[in-house]
């Protein structure tokens, strides 16, 4: 991984929100290495001020030159976390040794087994259970002051490549950490999408199972462009969701009611209404398209299994009116509601039986 290019760029502009916590970690390891961490400082034009006010905060650029420099002069890609150095291109290695797996189950299961090699001090693991693909951290030896930078960067270094080589921001359903919260805790749902706890056993994220059978979309080629600025993977968030049909999709059939509007629907997948339109637009769908599928879908299974009549029926299914309802159907299947139910039925009862 290799540090921000120099350029004349004012790094302090844009929003601050990396807590400057992390920033004293860096100038921690520097001191435990016997190093001057004074030019990375510099370069990142962060002030003794700042490092010395708890309740600061530094822009992901920053924290970008900061974390690189620091690497790079150290030779310590783990920034002190680990009872060894991890050398400069440890972490790229990790990348290489994944970057050919046919799927993303495949990378992450390499990355974990390939950490080990780099250290023992922590262990990764990728564990799968029922709809839910977790992600965890298990610590073999203390951390020390190093605890919840070194966890957090790991976890947002595993899944910041994750989304890049898939092409896909991929959600979380839980974030968890085994301490308590920080005061800048409220930085943590813009590095970890999703429901974040604390003190919880070990350090985790967990994310929808569908993931892993995701493609890898990225080439080798690809991977020595991305090094260069490996960095930014760790601090920002990946927009695009190659799974966002398929979870609205779910939604809309598991939650017909409360899905209803693009607001409540948005609310669920934690992104906001503009955002649920456009990136269902670069998936080449729209609500309305989705919703009407599970209208139908929703209609037919009704039709299939139960004698209600069409006018609740067309309620249930979310029309004001039996004649929208009938009008809607027709063009879905070419076929009336009670036409669809008559058929249905004929096909249940199969062929008239010839008398003996």
């Amino acid at each position: 991984m290799n540090p921000r290019p120099h350029d004349s760029t004012d790094p302090t502009i844009g929003p601050a929100a990396t807590p400057i916590a992390f920033i004293r970690a860096m100038v921690l390891a520097h001191r435990r290495y016997g190093s001057d961490p004074a030019a990375a400082l510099a370069a990142a034009r962060i002030s003794q001020a700042q490092l010395d006010d708890p309740a600061a905060r530094v822009t992901a650029a920053q924290m970008e030159i900061m974390s690189g420099i620091s690497m790079q002069s150290l030779d310590d890609e783990a920034l002190g976390w680990f009872s060894r150095k991890l050398p400069w291109g440890s972490y790229g290695m990790l990348c290489r040794a994944s970057i050919t797996a046919p799927n993303l189950e495949v990378a992450l299961r390499r990355w974990c087994r390939h950490h080990r090699l780099l250290t023992d001090d922590i262990i990764l693991t990728l564990e799968i259970g029922g709809q839910q693909a977790s992600l965890g951290i298990t610590i073999n030896r203390p951390l020390g002051e190093f605890h919840e930078f070194c966890l957090v960067s790991i976890l947002r270094m595993a899944m910041g490549y994750s989304c890049w080589v898939v092409d896909s921001r991929i959600p979380l359903l839980e974030a968890s950490f085994p301490f308590a919260a920080p005061a800048h805790r409220d930085v943590y749902p813009l590095m970890f999408s999703g429901p974040v706890r604390f003190e919880a056993e070990l350090a985790a994220i967990r994310f929808d199972v569908r993931y892993l059978a995701l493609p890898l979309r990225r080439d080798e080629r690809a991977l020595q462009g991305m090094l260069q600025r490996a960095l930014p993977l760790t601090v920002l968030q990946y927009r695009r969701d190659r799974l966002l049909v398929q979870r609205v999709r779910q939604l809309l059939h598991a939650h017909p009611d409360e899905a209803a509007t693009a607001e409540r629907l948005a609310a669920r997948l934690n992104v906001s209404p503009r955002t649920l339109h456009r990136q269902l637009l670069e998936e080449g769908a729209s609500l309305q398209q989705l919703k009407d599928e599970a209208r139908r879908d929703r209609a037919i299974e009704l039709l299939n299994r139960s004698d209600r009549p069409l006018k609740q029926l067309a309620e249930a299914v979310g029309f004001k009116n039996e004649k929208s309802f009938a009008r809607a159907f027709k063009q879905w299947t070419g076929s009336s509601p009670g036409a669809f139910r008559e058929q249905a039925r004929a096909a249940r009862l199969g062929p008239p039986r010839a008398s003996d």
